[in-house]
């Protein structure tokens, strides 16, 4: 998560969205980075409202735009697939070294999930809070032109960030039975990816609605 005083705006880290660059080309303007622990680094809406909010709305002013990336469901579970296929995870409980895509996305699916398919969901992470608090501007991971577009406008200067973290490239196939199935289960997550349009338009989701 970044904050920028100056141009009255908060970026969450959403995970397997590309933040890590993001957060490597926009540090030097930032007024505040948070990049350790985890929890906190991609702290989601709820996270922000309850322990940032109050303090920067108390320093720096009520008007604090909040944006974030969205990456395409399937895309968003292969980036986490593949990550977690990294040499140093074998024999770990989070390793997905020797499980199919098929298999880690019907993990993902399960109500209690197993360490390796614990990872999230994006929607939950984008949930409105009930004292009006959300995400301003949600961006496709996708349309990266869009996203910087905004950022040059805003930051008056050219963003252009460096992957970071980047997986091994790897060709990933779900079977249309499990695809089904989980356009089903995580239903929320492609309604508000397929919502997201220009200049970070969107519609946010129902506060309680996403499981």
């Amino acid at each position: 998560m970044m904050v920028f005083a100056k141009q009255k705006l908060v970026f969450l880290s959403v995970p397997k969205t590309g933040s890590t660059a993001y957060q490597a080309a926009l540090a030097p303007f930032a007024s505040m980075v948070i990049s350790d622990p985890p929890e906190l680094k991609h702290a989601p809406v709820f996270r922000y409202n309850r322990f940032f909010r109050p303090a920067l709305e108390k320093f720096i002013g009520s008007d604090l735009e909040v944006i974030a990336v969205m990456r395409e469901p399937i895309a968003w579970l292969g980036s986490w697939y593949r990550y977690r296929q990294r040499p140093e995870l074998d024999g770990h409980k989070n390793s997905t070294r020797q499980i199919s895509f098929d298999d880690f996305v019907l993990a993902y699916l399960q109500g209690k999930k197993p360490a390796f398919a614990n990872v999230g969901s994006q929607a939950k992470f984008m949930e409105p809070q009930k004292n009006g608090t959300q995400v301003a501007r949600l961006f496709r991971y996708e349309d990266q032109e869009g996203l910087q577009a905004f950022l040059r406008t805003r930051f008056g200067r050219p963003v252009s960030p460096e992957h970071k973290n980047i997986s091994a490239p790897q060709e990933l196939c779900l079977s249309d039975e499990v695809a089904t199935r989980l356009r089903r289960k995580a239903a929320a997550d492609f309604i508000l990816y397929e919502s997201i349009g220009p200049d970070g338009a969107y519609t946010p989701p129902e506060i309680g609605t996403v499981g």
